[in-house]
C-alpha cells in the first residue's frame, strides 16, 4: 500500500507549488465570504490559517507529506483551524485547483528568469563596449570568413537572448490566464466571481472553457520550449567558448573557478562549466519531448497523467536558471587575447570577398570577379603566400584592374571600418547596436 501510495502520489515533487497553492486559496476563499457562499466568520478563519502555514513555512517549517501538496496544505488547515477548515475547497476541483498553481508560479518564474537574461546583455553590452577595437575572424563553416571586431560576436548573442525574453513575454501572456472557477470540467452552480479572483491574484484574463481550462497545459509546453531555446542559444556559445579557449584557437581566458584541471595530466584546465552547461541543454530538450509526450492523445478533460507536467517543467526551470547564473559569471571574467586574435586573421584568406569586391566596384560582375579572386586564392596556396605577399606584378597576371591601392584593401583595420552597412561589424555600427541593445535594457 506504501509503495501505491507513493506510485500514485505527486508530493515529492508538487511541494514546489505550496506558496502559490495557498496564495490560490487565499484568493479563492475571500471570493467565497464576498459571494456569501460562505460566512464571513468562517472565511477569516480559513485565511488566518493558510497565512499561519505560510508564515511557518518561510520560517523553514516543513509540512507533513500527503497524497500531493494540494490535500497536504487542506489537511494542515483543518489541524490548525477544524471543520470550518473543510469549507474552503466549495466550488473547486482539484483540477482547476492544480492549473492555477502552476500558473502563478510560471508567471513569476517567467519574470524571474528574464530578470537573469537582462543580466546576461548587460554583461555583454559591457564586455562588447570594452572589446570594440579587439578585431578576430569570424567564421562559416567553421572556416575563416572575413575579419569582425570581438564586440559584434558578443553582440550577437546579446540579440538571440533579447528574442528569448520576447518570447517569454508572449509565453506570458498564455500563462496569465486564471482557470480557477472551472471546478473539475463543467463549472459550477454556486454563484462565484471569477473576475475578483482573478483581480487578486493579478491574473490579466479568465478562461473561457472550463473543459479546455482544467486540461490545458499548452502553456507549460511553450514555457520549456522558451527555456529549451535559450539553453540552445547558451549551447552555440559554449561551444565558441571550448574551441576559443583550446591552444589552436587561443583567443580567450575565463576565470579559473569555471575550469578543472585533468585527474592525471598536470598541464590542463578543462573548460567544465561551459561543457556541463552545453550537457545540460540535452536534458532540457528532454523535458519538453516529455511534456509533448504526456500531452498526446490525452482526452478532454482531466487525466491523472497530467501530474506528469511538472517534474519536466520543473526540471528545465531549475537547470535553466543554474545554467544563466553560471553562464553570467563566466562571461563576466572572459578575456579575449587581442595579440592572438589579431594574429589568426592573417591565415584563411579572409581579405579575399574585398578584393572580389575591389573589381566588382570596377566594373567587373561580381560572379566573374569571385572566379578570379578564387584563381589567385590557389595561386597562393601552391606559392605558400599570403594575399598580402603578392607583389603588384602577380596581381596583374590575373587582372590590370589591380593598382597599388589593392593592398589598402588587405589591411583587416580598413576592411572592417568599410563594413557600415546596418547590422554590420565597423566600429560605428557596433556603437549603434549598443545604443539599440541599451534601449531594448531600459
Amino acid at each position: 500500500m506504501q509503495n501505491f501510495k507513493k506510485f500514485i502520489g505527486s508530493f515529492s515533487f508538487d511541494g514546489k507549488l505550496v506558496e502559490s497553492d495557498i496564495i490560490g486559496s487565499i484568493a479563492h476563499t475571500k471570493m467565497l465570504i464576498k459571494t456569501n457562499i460562505i460566512s464571513a466568520n468562517d472565511g477569516k478563519k480559513i485565511v488566518f490559517g493558510l497565512m499561519s502555514i505560510l508564515k511557518d513555512l518561510k520560517k523553514g517549517w516543513k509540512i507533513p507529506e500527503e497524497e500531493d501538496i494540494h490535500y497536504a496544505v487542506e489537511k494542515e488547515l483543518i489541524r490548525r483551524i477544524g471543520i470550518v477548515g473543510c469549507r474552503m475547497h466549495t466550488a473547486r476541483s482539484r483540477n482547476d485547483q492544480v492549473a492555477t498553481d502552476l500558473r502563478i508560479y510560471l508567471k513569476q518564474e517567467i519574470s524571474n528568469i528574464k530578470d537573469l537574461l537582462t543580466t546576461f546583455q548587460k554583461i555583454i553590452v559591457r564586455k562588447a563596449s570594452k572589446n570594440i577595437d579587439v578585431i578576430m575572424p569570424g567564421f562559416t563553416h567553421l572556416q575563416p570568413a572575413q575579419p569582425i571586431l570581438a564586440a559584434h560576436h558578443l553582440l550577437a548573442y546579446a540579440w538571440m537572448i533579447q528574442r528569448d525574453k520576447e518570447r517569454l513575454d508572449d509565453c506570458y501572456k498564455r500563462t496569465d490566464i486564471l482557470p480557477l472557477g472551472s471546478a473539475a470540467l463543467s463549472g459550477t452552480s454556486f454563484k462565484i466571481d471569477r473576475w475578483y479572483v482573478a483581480k487578486i491574484l493579478n491574473f490579466k484574463s479568465i478562461s473561457e472553457n472550463s473543459l479546455d481550462a482544467v486540461s490545458d497545459r499548452d502553456f507549460a509546453i511553450e514555457f520549456v520550449f522558451c527555456v529549451s531555446l535559450i539553453a540552445l542559444h547558451f549551447t552555440r556559445f559554449c561551444e565558441e567558448i571550448i574551441l576559443w579557449m583550446s591552444p589552436e584557437f587561443g583567443y580567450i581566458s575565463i576565470g579559473d573557478k569555471f575550469t578543472s584541471g585533468s585527474s592525471i595530466m598536470p598541464q590542463k584546465r578543462n573548460p567544465d562549466c561551459a561543457e556541463v552547461i552545453r550537457g545540460k541543454s540535452g536534458r532540457i530538450f528532454g523535458d519538453l519531448i516529455a511534456m509533448l509526450t504526456v500531452l498526446k492523445s490525452l482526452p478532454l478533460a482531466y487525466n491523472r497523467d497530467l501530474q506528469e507536467d511538472k517534474p519536466p517543467v520543473f526540471d528545465a526551470l531549475d537547470n535553466i536558471k543554474l545554467c544563466i547564473k553560471v553562464m553570467n559569471e563566466m562571461i563576466d571574467s572572459l578575456k579575449f587575447l587581442n595579440a592572438k586574435t589579431l594574429k589568426s586573421t592573417k591565415k584563411g584568406f579572409i581579405a579575399a570577398t574585398e578584393l572580389a569586391d575591389y573589381l566588382a566596384r570596377n566594373g567587373i560582375p561580381f560572379r566573374v570577379a569571385h572566379k578570379l579572386i578564387k584563381d589567385i586564392v590557389l595561386y597562393c596556396r601552391e606559392n605558400s603566400k599570403m594575399l598580402n605577399e603578392l607583389s603588384i606584378e602577380e596581381y596583374n597576371k590575373f587582372s590590370p584592374i589591380f593598382k597599388k591601392d589593392i593592398f589598402e584593401y588587405l589591411d583587416v583595420k580598413n576592411i572592417i571600418n568599410t563594413k557600415t552597412s546596418y547590422g554590420a561589424t565597423s566600429k560605428q555600427a557596433i556603437m549603434r547596436q549598443i545604443k539599440n541593445i541599451k534601449r531594448k535594457l531600459r
